[in-house]
């Protein structure tokens, strides 16, 4: 069970413990009777005081009562300054992204720019970060997305959608995007993931701004130059479910998709050793 599901059954649950009815509890919450049954069906992601509001309706103990409130935390709504990131530790922020990714069931990624975190290799990561962060801890953050990946073993639904302009952004050289290309071809090719490529030929009519992950349902996490947000109002999701769709209709699978990638590592090989001009 994900801790949304959690979170749902258990809010659930106390309802029904207390004897109330969902329009009772709407009435002693001031939420809507729709909205206190998406919360338990896990259509709608409550704030935390919509949660408080919940458990006191319902006498919860205050244990469960923070224990609820936490959980929602990891997945409420927010934008974070990437200055405060790096500051508060970045290292931090890629473990609230695991939270959210272990507690999610299905994930979907569309990406533009750079290859999905998930998927990234050590030297590709190191890449990314530069010396936008001290040695020991842009190691630390390394480690801990490297950490995420774990997740890639469970039986979640895990569907990335990359253009090859992303894959064509030669981050940290050659032979480091050739390995980055190389390690996607594995992971296709093993059925863990679906990976879907749109080659640069390929027209298209759908304009795109950023990358961005959709969890579920219920949240999406994009970033910025200089912020990191993660969306839960259903009307903004829906619309980022929508863009998927759209966008995943131009993406080629399978042998397709990794012959496009082969024949981008194979350019990167010879870039690699291709002597200096």
């Amino acid at each position: 069970m994900t801790n949304q599901d959690r979170l749902s059954a258990e809010l659930r649950r106390l309802r029904k413990a207390a004897g109330l009815s969902g329009t009772e509890a709407a009435r002693l919450t001031s939420l809507s009777q729709s909205k206190v049954s998406r919360v338990e069906t896990g259509a709608f992601m409550p704030t935390e005081e919509q949660v408080v509001a919940l458990c006191r309706a319902y006498r919860a103990p205050a244990k469960i009562r923070r224990e609820l409130v936490a959980i929602t935390r990891d997945l409420r709504e927010e934008a974070s300054s990437a200055r405060v990131v790096f500051q508060r530790g970045a290292w931090r922020m890629q473990q609230r992204i695991g939270k959210i990714e272990t507690a999610s069931a299905r994930i979907r990624s569309f990406q533009p720019t750079i290859v999905f975190g998930l998927l990234q290799t050590r030297a590709y990561i190191t890449a990314l970060f530069g010396t936008s962060l001290p040695d020991a801890e842009r190691d630390q953050t390394v480690d801990a997305r490297l950490e995420r990946q774990r997740i890639l073993d469970s039986d979640r639904e895990f569907h990335f959608v990359v253009t090859e302009g992303a894959l064509r952004w030669n981050m940290g050289g050659a032979a480091t995007m050739q390995a980055q290309v190389c390690h996607l071809i594995e992971l296709s090719r093993s059925g863990r993931i679906r990976l879907g490529v749109i080659p640069w030929s390929t027209a298209v009519s759908v304009p795109v701004l950023h990358g961005f992950d959709i969890y579920d349902s219920r949240a999406v996490l994009l970033g910025t130059q200089t912020a990191t947000a993660l969306v839960t109002d259903e009307r903004e999701v829906a619309d980022y479910e929508k863009n998927f769709a759209e966008v995943e209709r131009y993406a080629t699978y399978d042998d397709v998709a990794c012959s496009h990638l082969a024949r981008i590592a194979a350019d990167y090989r010879q870039l690699a050793v291709e002597p200096l001009r």
